[in-house]
């Protein structure tokens, strides 16, 4: 989300960045932007200068009906009543404007930085640096895909698309036996890294989440298509009380008008217990693409203290795609599934703090490749590949013998405060009324699935079978190799 008055201030540093960004519409989105935004303005102005003429005329009818002149007193109630009519559909343009205005701010991508170079897709990206050089076996490489199925255990391959497929159609994967565990080990193994030597706090997230959620972080509206969508689920009315309850702490602590959240918490269980509650209404569950969109949702409608920053937060969890955009690609192996395992790392910093913490995120990716001795370079992107909520994104590609090239494994972004908007996400220094939008950053660290692809392949010998990378052994009871 786009700060309306940063635009309106400077409109066309927005038309020069969307247009990095190969959007054509630039300039005309801005413009629409402002012409919600002086007719948005000026209905408040109309509410405002009306309902101050409301209060005026309402005194001189209570004087003049004092005075016995039921004429002048007639005159000014049907100039009240027009009144009432000018505050309505002032009232009403206000509403309508706002919505639009929202609409629009929220399907507009983010502004890179002025160091992300221009592109218009993957061809454009710049090569930051690269570990190792590429892995050229000396035999005939196979791909992952060849190698799990040729691998057999009780109860046929070890990574059975067959099988998935019979129970859930294409795209996903059932591993088995030591397979099966040396995916469990490798996700194990980099939240103990993450944890343990960088500094991130392990969560257990939900894999459901509703769709404010999900807008938060910028998956909606924009990109429903590539989410997989439960049926709906009521909302109890005792839920809509706590939404509400947040929404409104978050409000009056942004303008400073209450130090602790005490009082407020008071008024709310006595509106609770004297008001009609909220209507319950049904809302749907979406699965979550990757688990930035719980961690970064931690901080939603709330104010951290700028001496906690910067919060860092890792989780392993299944993620769920529909790869809605991708008909054709990676369709045969693991590279691309419906369902797969990711480590994801979140950052919440002050802007102060955001650029050093994305190249620090960066690094900490890195050591997950640098430790498992897969060679890897590390790209950074250009405006057009890019995703909708990034500033600057760094991605991980990491070398595939099979393919010959480089594939990517982790992608580190760095949002700035364009998701903190959309979730109203705040920081305070102490003792200071004022507050501030949060930056937040996320990433890859890594992909299980993906990491798993890349030691198949980077550790097979000629008869098939896979090394187990020294680092991972402890994981898998000693083993040194599968097959």
């Amino acid at each position: 989300m786009h700060d309306i008055k940063a635009i309106r201030e400077n409109p066309q540093s927005y038309v020069q960045g969307w247009s990095r960004r190969g959007r054509e519409t630039a300039q005309s989105d801005v413009d629409a932007l402002l012409s919600l935004d002086a007719d948005l303005r000026a209905a408040k102005t109309a509410f405002e200068t009306n309902q101050a003429q409301l209060k005026k005329l309402s005194g001189e009818i209570g004087k003049a009906k004092g005075q016995k002149d039921e004429a002048r007193a007639a005159e000014l109630m049907t100039e009240v009543e027009g009144l009432k009519g000018a505050i309505s559909t002032a009232q009403e343009t206000e509403r309508l404007k706002t919505e639009d205005l929202k609409d629009l701010l929220s399907s507009l991508p983010n502004i890179p930085f002025e160091d992300v170079p221009e592109g218009a897709d993957e061809h454009g990206n710049v090569e930051v640096r690269k570990h190792g050089a590429p892995n050229i076996l000396s035999f005939p490489a196979k791909d992952h895909a060849d190698l799990g199925e040729a691998l057999k255990g009780p109860i046929g391959p070890l990574m059975d698309f067959e099988a998935a497929a019979k129970m859930s159609g294409s795209r996903f994967v059932v591993l088995k036996g030591q397979l099966a565990r040396l995916e469990r080990a490798v996700g194990q193994f980099m939240l103990d890294v993450q944890t343990s030597e960088h500094g991130y706090t392990e969560i257990n997230p939900p894999v459901l989440v509703r769709e404010q959620a999900l807008f938060g972080t910028g998956q909606l509206p924009k990109f429903e298509e590539d989410l997989f969508k439960t049926g709906e689920q009521p909302v109890s009315s005792e839920e809509s009380w706590i939404s509400f309850g947040q929404r409104l702490k978050s409000i009056l602590a942004s303008k400073g008008k209450i130090d602790s959240f005490v009082d407020v918490d008071s008024y709310i269980r006595e509106a609770q217990s004297s008001l009609e509650a909220p209507p319950a209404k049904n809302q749907p569950y979406y699965l979550i693409p990757t688990a930035e969109v719980t961690l970064t949702n931690l901080v939603r409608e709330a104010i951290t203290a700028e001496e906690e920053l910067p919060l860092r937060l890792t989780a392993l969890t299944n993620c769920f795609r529909a790869e809605a955009g991708s008909a054709g690609r990676d369709t045969k192996g693991m590279i691309r599934q419906h369902q797969f395992q990711k480590v994801e790392l979140v950052s919440i910093t002050t802007p102060e703090q955001s650029e050093a913490e994305h190249d620090r995120m960066t690094t900490c990716a890195e050591t997950i490749l640098k430790k498992l001795d897969l060679s890897f370079r590390t790209m950074l992107l250009c405006t057009g590949d890019m995703g909708f909520g990034a500033k600057k994104t760094y991605d991980l590609e990491v070398w595939l013998p099979s393919q010959n090239t480089y594939r990517e494994i982790s992608s580190c972004s760095n949002c700035g405060d364009f998701q903190a908007r959309r979730m109203d996400a705040r920081t305070r220094k102490a003792g200071e009324k004022g507050t501030r939008f949060v930056h937040t950053l996320n990433g890859s660290g890594l992909a299980v699935g993906r990491t798993l692809v890349a030691i198949m392949e980077n550790y097979q010998d000629e008869g098939g079978r896979i090394a187990i990378p020294s680092v991972l052994q402890p994981y898998m009871g000693g083993l040194t190799h599968i097959g």
